[in-house]
């Protein structure tokens, strides 16, 4: 399944509602707290594209936990994307639909968390700069060599260009945003004629799809 069809007739884990209302920070440490809100109607799914810390609260290990810890009632379903098959893996936590086993929460990895209510939900967690997230190029097949890169609160990269040009910007095809409204994705590739000339803002806690033309481990800019 590729984007564009989960995008289209699997809208049902697509969109980014996210939105930062306070934060506390201390050295690498912080505390996030979102609104996650449900489906405003039209193309609004309801759904936020999530980044959580490297170094996630206690207990914080899979999807499972985290529909616990937002609130089990409130939520959906939790999916990942699957880079080498361009598509997503979907957990509800309900039976018969979305099988028993929940996927495990990764370093790095952004996800979309459907919500059937709304919740301010508190992010509890640090950012390790000591980590190297592998953005690896296209393996062939349906592998585009995108990853859905948690962007985290203490990078110095403030908006896509800048994220471009510290991964190294020979290296990145684009940056691409979930945009709610539309139920489609703002992309930005820096290049003239291909996606415009303003680089849209990165929020801290927010998902990006990062496409990239080479392999790199990359270790964020962070102050």
């Amino acid at each position: 399944m590729t984007k564009k069809t989960f995008l289209g007739a699997m809208a049902v884990v697509t969109a980014v509602a996210l939105t930062g209302s306070a934060l506390v920070a201390s050295n690498m440490g912080f505390k996030l707290n979102y609104a996650l809100a449900q489906s405003a109607g039209g193309a609004d799914t309801g759904t936020v594209a999530l980044a959580l810390p490297d170094n996630r609260q206690t207990g914080l290990a899979d999807a499972k936990n985290l529909m616990d810890d937002i609130g089990f009632a409130n939520v959906t379903n939790v999916a990942k994307y699957l880079k080498a098959t361009n598509s997503f893996q979907t957990y509800t936590g309900r039976k018969n639909t979305g099988g028993p086993n929940a996927f495990a929460l990764t370093a790095g990895e952004a996800y979309f968390v459907r919500m059937s209510t709304t919740v301010n939900y508190i992010v509890v967690g640090s950012d390790d700069p000591a980590i190297a997230y592998s953005l690896a190029q296209s393996a062939g097949g349906a592998d585009t060599g995108t990853t859905f890169y948690a962007y985290n609160y203490h990078q110095t990269a403030a908006d896509a260009k800048a994220l471009m040009d510290d991964i190294g910007f020979a290296n990145v095809t684009n940056v691409a945003k979930y945009l709610k409204a539309t139920n489609s994705f703002q992309t930005y590739t820096g290049r003239k004629n291909t996606g415009g000339p303003n680089a849209f803002p990165l929020v801290p806690g927010e998902g990006y799809f990062v496409r990239m033309a080479t392999t790199v481990n990359y270790t964020p800019s962070h102050y």
